[in-house]
């Protein structure tokens, strides 16, 4: 039996379509998740600390892409480690001792996101000691070990993409259609913000691309988006039109926002709390990556613009949509 391609977390929309990607071009799976994927390739189930599961899943594995992660606004902090963290160094562990040679490492650009603007940065280096919540500080604790483990017989690299959406995505687009219906959606400081985002069949394909060039792109971590950054008020906007629902018009300040999501975040404790002090941050602060290095590195492009993704979006909810009213953007090639 040849070796084939582990994919952790693969019950994720991410993990999902990379599978699917992964067997469109000829490759063998396996997955490992703690449900049923329900997809039709080897499966193992099991938590991601487990050796044993571990160890039935790299079986006959000589290519990782590990995209299994604990992805909330909030939560108990023991638990995004555990997962994070110690799942990922379990992951790399086990994969070394079963001769893995390419280990591709989901990551996130909050590693480096400190609070202040980005305009066209490429890859910073992951800062755990500075980073804002549990979610972003194990996932920058994670990335440095993984990158660490990286030598000439082990290559690892790491994938950030940028706030990944697409048909079916409750994480980003499921959340924004639940405030919209609900009436709760708004905008902060109108808008105005300039972000990045990546369409799924891209971030997907990019992680396909870094596990063909793990071996050259060792040790190094690359941010992926679609290049076309928006503003907040369009994204918004277009997400709602196609989900049929009305964009936000009222807009808060960010220093009223900020602090009702600092306020939220003590009443909600562990619990996931409507409003977060990070997600203000987000919203109102701009934050969009030159992806010249990283399509040069993996020698990918993206093939799904924003505008065919706002296209598809609208099918997957059976609506017809117009022409933003709030266009406005900046390519980044």
């Amino acid at each position: 039996m040849t070796g084939s391609v582990l994919v952790t977390g693969a019950s994720g929309l991410l993990g999902r379509t990379v599978v699917q990607q992964l067997i469109d071009r000829g490759d063998s799976v396996t997955v490992m998740q703690r449900g049923d994927s329900g997809l039709p390739v080897r499966q193992v189930q099991g938590d991601i600390t487990d050796d044993s599961a571990l160890g039935a899943a790299l079986q006959n594995v000589d290519r990782v892409i590990h995209c299994a992660a604990k992805v909330s606004i909030n939560g108990p902090a023991a638990e995004f480690r555990r997962i994070n963290v110690e799942g990922t160094s379990a992951l790399i562990t086990a994969a070394r001792r079963r001769g893995v040679n390419s280990f591709v490492h989901v990551s996130t650009p909050s590693v480096a996101h400190l609070g202040a603007a980005i305009h066209g940065d490429g890859a910073q280096p992951a800062d755990p000691d500075r980073t804002r919540g549990h979610y972003a500080r194990t996932k920058a604790e994670a990335e440095l070990l993984a990158l660490a483990a990286s030598d000439s017989t082990f290559a690892v690299c790491a994938i950030r993409p940028h706030l990944v959406w697409g048909p079916g995505d409750e994480q980003l687009i499921g959340r924004i259609v639940a405030r919209a219906e609900a009436g709760r959606l708004f905008l902060i400081d109108h808008g105005y913000a300039l972000i990045d985002t990546t369409y799924i069949d891209n971030a997907a394909a990019a992680l396909v691309a870094a596990l063909d060039t793990c071996t050259q792109n060792q040790g190094r971590a690359f941010v992926v988006s679609n290049g076309e950054p928006r503003t907040v008020a369009e994204l918004l906007e277009r997400i709602c039109r196609a989900a049929g629902l009305q964009p936000p018009r009222r807009s808060v300040p960010a220093s009223v926002a900020y602090r009702a999501g600092s306020a939220a975040e003590r009443l909600w404790g562990d619990s996931e709390p409507p409003l977060t002090s990070f997600l203000v941050e987000q919203l109102a602060t701009a934050h969009w990556f030159d992806q010249r290095e990283t399509r040069t590195a993996l020698r990918w492009s993206p093939t799904v613009s924003l505008e065919r993704g706002f296209a598809l979006l609208a099918e997957h909810y059976g609506t017809r949509v117009d022409p933003p009213s709030t266009a406005m953007s900046v390519p980044v090639t």
